[in-house]
C-alpha cells in the first residue's frame, strides 16, 4: 500500500478497533512494546505497508497486527505457508507468546512444522466441511507420521484395491 507507512496502518486499525483517541506518542509507546516483544525491528514499522515485504515479513507484520489490537479471538489460516524455517520460527514463537487468556486462536494448518513451536490444545481433523477427528497435541504428532490416508479409509472417502480385505 504505497504511501501507508505501518505504523499509520496500525494506529488508524487501532483507533476503529477500540474506539479511542489515542495520542501519537501514547500508540507509539504501545507499538513499541509489541514490537520488543515480538522482536520486530524498527524499520519494518516505518516501510510503506507490504510494499516490498518478503513474505516472511508480511506474516511478521500480522503478528504484530495481532499484539497491537488485541482482539479476543483470531483465526489464522495457513500462518506457516511459504516460510522459510527462519521465518516460521519467529512467527510461530510470536505466536505463541500472544495466545493466553486474552487471545484465543484458532490456527489452520497442514503441517506439523508450525506445532513445534505452538502446543495446541485442541487439534481436529477436518474433511469435506466436517470435523472427522479431534484430540489433543497426539494427533497432530500421529498424523505426521501417518498422513491422513487411515482417516480416509475409515470414512469410505478412498476405494479399497480390488483384492485388500
Amino acid at each position: 500500500m504505497p504511501g501507508v507507512s505501518v505504523v499509520n496502518f496500525l494506529r488508524t486499525a487501532y483507533k476503529s478497533v477500540k474506539g479511542d483517541e489515542i495520542s501519537a506518542l501514547a500508540f507509539r509507546k504501545h507499538m513499541k512494546e509489541k514490537m520488543v516483544d515480538l522482536g520486530v525491528e524498527d524499520a519494518m514499522v516505518n516501510r510503506y505497508l507490504n510494499q516490498g515485504f518478503s513474505g516472511g515479513e508480511k506474516k511478521r507484520n500480522e503478528i504484530l497486527q495481532l499484539a497491537v489490537l488485541e482482539p479476543e479471538i483470531a483465526i489464522l489460516d495457513e500462518t506457516d505457508s511459504g516460510l522459510d524455517i527462519d521465518s516460521l520460527k519467529q512467527v510461530a514463537t510470536g505466536v505463541a507468546k500472544l495466545v493466553g487468556p486474552n487471545l484465543g486462536v484458532l490456527l489452520v494448518t497442514h503441517y506439523q512444522r508450525i506445532l513445534n513451536y505452538i502446543t495446541p490444545d485442541h487439534v481436529h481433523v477436518m474433511m469435506q466441511g466436517r470435523i472427522v477427528r479431534s484430540g489433543g497435541e497426539e494427533l497432530a504428532h500421529e498424523l505426521e507420521q501417518k498422513g491422513y490416508e487411515e482417516i480416509r479409509r475409515e470414512l469410505g472417502l478412498v476405494e479399497e484395491p480390488a483384492g485388500a480385505k
